[in-house]
């Protein structure tokens, strides 16, 4: 199994965001910090210690990029969990993976699997 890893979990809708916890858990990781907000999220981004974040683009119609930014600026993988599309991103956000909703084990598995390529518990393709 791979080492378990921390997560930073960003998501408004709280069945959603408790749905993802669960399955981080299942996944044998641990959500470690939670927020719903982009001020929560942001104050989180840069003091939390967290191994990877999930971003939801849209926080209660405000865009989640400044969030992302700090989390890119302390060197931290992270990927966006939405029903919309990579247009929607700021341009520099759009390499990032998407992993769409609604969300699958299996889909959540191999992202974290594609930000972590060098755990052991990654399959081979």
């Amino acid at each position: 199994m791979a080492d378990r890893l921390s997560v930073f979990l960003v998501e408004d809708e709280a069945l959603i965001r408790m749905m993802m916890a669960d399955m981080v858990e299942e996944l044998g990781h641990h959500v470690v910090a939670e927020a719903d907000n982009v001020r929560d999220a942001s104050a989180f981004a840069m003091t939390a210690q967290y191994d990877f974040a999930i971003l939801d683009i849209n926080l209660m119609g405000v865009y989640v990029d400044p969030v992302a930014d700090l989390i890119e600026r302390r060197g931290k993988p992270f990927l966006f969990a939405t029903g919309y599309g990579p247009e929607l991103l700021p341009s520099l956000l759009r390499r990032r993976p998407i992993l769409r909703k609604p969300i699958a084990l299996d889909q959540l598995r191999i992202m974290i699997d594609s930000l972590f390529p060098d755990t052991p518990a990654k399959a081979p393709h």
